[in-house]
């Protein structure tokens, strides 16, 4: 049963919604505009901001859905455990979605879904950490970095101050590990940030 939760999450997580909205809405290939990424941000940029805002709501419930059914899993793991390994395994599965040749999206709104059901006042704290950067810089890429980045440094520095009985090193790990994945899948952004080509949000895909 677990093996076919984790497979189902991977194949869950790679559903492209983004490419999907793109063909239905304007018969267009996404990954051949803006910033030719198949997320949220780049659906808002080229078709409109309603479906970008669907994509995203989509993108999280793909990362919320398999978290919720590990309850409902009999696997030989805790139930945390089972939690972050079918989480992440969506994450890794819009990333690198085996529809599109394993070339997927920057998993930022699939992780939000995820970490949202698992440490929701973290999430919502990183969440605040990204409005603040995006609102100062215009980028959501410099935003979803820094935020992500923020989340393990959430985690632990809330378990430390508050003395929570809750806190779990490998929620703690997981968190590390998804800044470094999220961090990877936006390298061109760096690149484009650092280079000053990078397209705010704002900016029509043109």
């Amino acid at each position: 049963m677990i093996l076919a939760a984790i497979l189902f999450s991977y194949l869950f997580g790679g559903i492209p919604v983004g490419f999907i909205l793109a063909k239905q809405v304007r018969g267009i290939d996404i990954r051949e505009h803006g910033s030719r990424n198949i997320g949220a941000t780049n659906v808002g940029r080229v078709i409109g901001w309603k479906y970008g805002f669907l994509a995203l709501l989509l993108d999280a419930l793909k990362g919320a859905i398999p978290v919720i059914s590990a309850s409902y899993i009999d696997s030989p793991y805790s139930l945390t455990t089972t939690e972050i390994l079918l989480g992440s395994v969506a994450i890794l599965g819009h990333t690198f979605t085996p529809f599109l040749h394993f070339r997927g999206g920057k998993g930022v709104a699939t992780a939000l879904g995820v970490y949202m059901t698992l440490v929701p006042i973290v999430t919502l704290c990183a969440l605040l950490i990204f409005f603040i950067v995006y609102k100062i810089s215009g980028f959501v890429s410099l935003g979803s970095i820094i935020g992500t980045l923020s989340m393990p440094l959430w985690y632990f520095g809330s378990s430390k101050v508050l003395h929570s009985a809750d806190y779990q090193p490998i929620i703690f790990f997981v968190l590390v590990a998804t800044f470094f994945l999220i961090t990877y899948s936006h390298r061109e952004n760096i690149r484009r940030l650092v280079s000053g080509k990078e397209l705010r949000a704002s900016q029509d895909a043109k």
